[in-house]
């Protein structure tokens, strides 16, 4: 299987000014990206929707098996939440790979107040290796933002 990144993946995605735009960095801890969540990802009153959450996550997951050299589409995901995230709260979320078997990336991440230090929720996901195509309109609009960087395929259908 082949998927093909554009820059406008709602998790990730440096073009989508509708998203998270998370930017993940491999570190000794795994894939580690820190956030501060917007008010417009509002569920319940002064709550972000657990969507946002479980997208965080998956996030995490795609990341840490592409800093690890195996690309991935999410197979499985499975989502604990220990406490609602807060609107305006700013978390710190990590992706780990445990194991690789075959085609089959095995992997681990959560989502961790940097307020109060609390675990906000955490995963396990399993994540089936893929080739991967970086298709960009052009990299100079990327390369002329603040930040800006080329990154993973998106794994979202």
């Amino acid at each position: 299987m082949e998927v093909e990144w554009d820059g406008h993946c709602f998790g990730c995605g440096p073009l989508n000014g509708d998203g998270l735009r998370l930017k993940f960095e491999p570190g000794p801890d795994g894939s580690v990206a820190e956030y501060t969540v917007e008010p417009k990802f509002q569920s319940w009153t002064g709550m972000a929707h657990g969507g946002m959450v479980a997208l965080m996550l998956d996030e995490a997951v795609g990341w840490a098996a592409w800093h690890a050299g195996h690309p991935g589409v999410t197979g499985r995901l499975q989502v604990s939440f220990r406490r609602p995230l807060r609107l305006g709260e700013r978390v710190r979320v990590v992706g780990q790979v445990e194991r690789i078997r075959r085609t089959l990336v095995y992997t681990n991440a959560y989502v961790q107040s940097l307020d109060d230090g609390g675990r906000i929720a955490d995963a396990t996901a399993t994540l089936v290796m893929t080739d991967t195509k970086i298709d960009l309109p052009t990299t100079s609009n990327l390369s002329s933002r603040p930040g800006a960087r080329l990154c993973r395929v998106c794994r979202s259908s």
